[in-house]
This record gives structure tokens, sequence and C-alpha cells, in this order.
């Protein structure tokens, strides 16, 4: 396990910036190496488009029965949980992170970057939303789309199929805040080797939208 927490650490910091399919494990991000890369906005994409409207988290009755099944799971020091499979056990949990897994070696890896006051969310947002458009058109994502959860809209995208089944493959979903006077980034990953995913192809969906957060 301390070996995949490693390659982890790695596999996070860099999910964002096309360097993630040369990982081979996915596992739990690192709050120092996460927040470096995070407090910047997005590098602006080569297509720019107008940002959508986020559209409201909808779980499909699949989801749904997921959501109203799980264990509610509380991250105390930030005021946010999540409705959690059975079965899912606490990995590390800190004031920046927090990272829970399944016993098949599925993950729900978040992390949260304080920002400076004047950061700019929406401007950042969009590039993220940018971007992901960009990568599915490339073929490295299967969807990316604005999505509120909570109240807080955000960009979801779910990675295309790697080339190996032992590759990871992630849905993720970034957003914005206000807490306790400080603008923070939410990165919340669910993540699993490509030969499982299909199997959590409603688990990763009803988590992320199950989310609840303190405004």
């Amino acid at each position: 396990m301390r070996s995949l927490l490693a390659l982890g650490i790695l596999s996070f910091a860099v999910s964002f910036c096309g360097l993630a399919d040369k990982l081979k494990s996915p596992s739990a991000p690192s709050a120092n190496s996460a927040n470096s890369s995070a407090a910047k906005p997005a590098p602006d994409s080569s297509s720019q488009s107008d940002t959508p409207s986020a559209e409201k988290a909808t779980p499909s009755a699949a989801q749904q029965a997921i959501i109203d099944g799980g264990t509610e799971t509380k991250w105390d020091a930030q005021g946010i949980s999540w409705k959690l499979p059975a079965g899912w056990k606490k990995m590390d949990v800190g004031k920046e992170t927090f990272n829970y897994s399944s016993p098949d070696n599925a993950f729900l890896l978040v992390n949260i970057s304080t920002l400076g006051d004047n950061f700019p969310t929406d401007v950042s947002l969009k590039a993220y939303y940018d971007q992901a458009i960009q990568q599915m058109r490339n073929g490295k994502y299967e969807s990316a789309k604005m999505v509120e959860i909570d109240g807080i809209p955000g960009v979801e995208f779910v990675e295309a199929p790697p080339e190996g089944k032992d590759d990871p493959r992630r849905h993720q979903w970034i957003g914005y805040r206000k807490y306790l006077g400080q603008t923070q980034m939410l990165n919340v990953m669910t993540s699993t080797k490509a030969s499982n995913f299909s199997k959590h192809s409603d688990d990763f969906p009803a988590i992320l939208y199950s989310m609840k957060a303190t405004k």
C-alpha cells in the first residue's frame, strides 16, 4: 500500500496535465503536490468556447439507489460529506486531503486548495472546461460537461479507456467554493484500473453527486 500511495501522489498531481497515461496505478494524492498546480488557472485551450450553464447533478435510478443505500461519510475539517457504498474504508484524511478506497481498489481521492481572495475562479473554471472539451475532442476523455453539485458549479469529466487494462481510469469533478471566508478549489476524483472501471460506472457518479458541502 505504501508503494501505491507514493505512486498516487504523482498520479494525482499530473492527472490534469496530460501525463496521467504514463502511470500504472491510481491511489491517494498529496496535498502539497496537488496544491502547487491547483492554485493556478488551467492553461488556455487553443479552442476557446463559451462556458455553458452548469446542469444540476441528476443521478440515474441505479445511482440514486446507491446514494440512498450508502453510508454518509463526513469530512469534518471541511464540512463536506459523501455517501459511500458498503465496504469503503478510510485510507488517509487530513485538513486538505480525503482518501477512501473500496475492497477491490477503487478510490475516492479529494484535494482542497486554498486560494487568494482575488483568485479568478470564473476564469479558471472556464479554462478547465475548455481544456476538458479539447481533451474530449482529442479522444482523451469520454465525456466532459459543467455540472452543479449541491449548489457548486464545476467541470465533470470521464477519461476514455486507456491502452492497458491495469492503467488508471478516472471520473473527476473540479469546482470552487467560498468556505469560512476562504476561496477553495475542490478536486474530487474517483478512480480505479481500467479493467475494473465498468464495475463502478454507477458507483463513481453516485459518490460525486452525493456530495454535501457546507457553504
